[in-house]
């Protein structure tokens, strides 16, 4: 192994800021309760109303609130983030609590206005998350923070979907929501009751235009070469990543003959995947660099998708689906490490709302249009044909970005072993130099 994926041991971790932990403590909580309703949700639309389709455009709600990301980036930019995590996980408690309304097919216009709601919140989330991070951390840390924090968001899907499901199917939608909603108020009294020295917001130029404060999270992902291939090489990918938010239905159904709630277990699957991913995310990260550690995960996503395929036309095997889920759940947390780390270390901190609204974007507009481009496609050809381009599609991204990744990488953060001293106990202190905004501290 190079010295970019050593550590020496005892060397500090995110964990030895005691404000980290905290948060760590509360964002669990939080995906505790995304985890356990995101797929509920789908399922109890196929229930409602029969179709894959109609499953299929509740994730496409879900995602929907990537178009309201600049001006949620430019709040996170201009006030308390903390703040405004504890209103926004009230607002998902409150929003939760409006599915005790839905009692028909009639209503499951219900349905998609929560999901619109839970896919505001996590647009939040990760821009509040971004500035708070770099405020906390310094730099040689934050791949080791996005990693824990992605297996935990990854290994919760191992037990939470499921039981979501479970509670759903045994006592119902009604005791789901208030436990959902009970989760969400916990995690803001956590948050409130966390205290975390912020960076200021930056005074807003009064002869810059709204439009130009909106999008200055995009022209600083253009102005950073890393950032704008993996914002690029990303939107292509993400164009047919998100058909299996209705594909996922169409296998469990036409492929390999089970009910829609067998999807818990394809979710729990994935997540063991990404478990393993998340604990190995940030030595890939170290190691391979950032191009090419999203390289290796689309790659390794075309694969899974492959073997998928082979399988559903050969001869449905559902052990073969199982693992093709937990090897695709593997690249999951390589990819979101390697892109959040390097979007923070590489953004100053006023900026961090709006440039990680902007990546946001770049992924999730491309994922929503092939997940209702998915929904359609699927009642005119067979799903196979759509899971076949896709393989297509990521394995050309992967191979950009694995043969351009070392000339495109940044050079490694730590080019020898860091030494097992103890970690600054106040990482905010204003005498310690953090280096200058938005660069590489080596």
């Amino acid at each position: 192994m190079t010295a970019m994926g050593r550590r020496g041991a005892g060397a500090p971790t995110a964990l030895g800021v005691p404000t980290f932990r905290r948060l760590l403590t509360a964002w669990t909580i939080g995906n505790l309760a995304d985890s356990a309703l995101f797929l509920t949700l789908a399922v109890w639309m196929k229930e409602l109303t029969g179709s894959s389709s109609a499953a299929g455009l509740v994730f496409l709600a879900l995602g929907a609130p990537v178009f309201l990301s600049p001006l949620i980036g430019v709040l996170t930019d201009r006030m308390s983030r903390r703040w405004l995590l504890v209103a926004g996980n009230l607002f998902g408690a409150t929003a939760a609590t409006a599915l005790l309304l839905v009692q028909s097919r009639s209503q499951v216009w219900l349905i998609y206005l929560v999901a619109f709601a839970y896919g505001s919140l996590g647009i939040l989330n990760s821009s509040a998350q971004a500035g708070l991070l770099r405020d906390l951390l310094p730099d040689e840390l934050l791949d080791g923070a996005n990693g824990m924090l992605t297996t935990i968001d990854q290994g919760l899907r191992l037990v939470t979907p499921a039981l979501g499901v479970v509670v759903f199917s045994l006592a119902g939608p009604a005791t789901l929501a208030i436990g959902v909603a009970a989760l969400l108020c916990t995690t803001a009294a956590l948050l409130a009751a966390t205290s975390i020295d912020e960076t200021p917001p930056a005074p807003r130029d009064a002869s810059e235009s709204f439009w130009a404060e909106n999008i200055a999270g995009l022209r600083h992902v253009r102005d950073v070469p890393v950032l704008w291939r993996m914002f690029v090489v990303g939107a292509v990918a993400f164009s047919v990543v998100g058909s299996f938010d209705t594909l996922l239905f169409e296998i469990i159904e036409r492929g390999i003959e089970r009910s829609p709630d067998f999807a818990a277990v394809l979710i729990s699957t994935q997540g063991a995947g990404a478990v393993v991913g998340g604990l190995t995310a940030a030595a890939v990260l170290r190691r391979r660099g950032p191009l090419r550690t999203v390289g290796a995960a689309l790659a390794t996503m075309a694969g899974a998708v492959a073997l998928m395929l082979a399988t559903l036309t050969i001869s449905p095997q559902m052990v073969i689906v199982v693992a093709a889920m937990a090897l695709a759940g593997l690249a999951i947390p390589w990819l979101i490490v390697a892109v959040a780390t390097t979007r923070i270390r590489l953004t100053p901190p006023q900026l961090q709302g709006r440039t990680a609204a902007a990546m946001n974007m770049g992924l999730t507009i491309p994922q929503l249009t092939s997940s209702a481009a998915g929904a359609l496609a699927v009642s005119i050809v067979d799903y196979r044909w759509v899971m076949a381009l896709a393989v297509v599609v990521l394995t050309a991204c992967a191979a950009s970005l694995l043969l351009d990744g070392r000339r495109l990488d940044p050079e490694p953060l730590h080019p020898e072993p860091l030494d097992p001293e103890p970690i600054d106990p106040d990482p905010l202190d204003p005498e310690r130099d953090p280096g200058p905004e938005g660069t590489l501290v080596t």
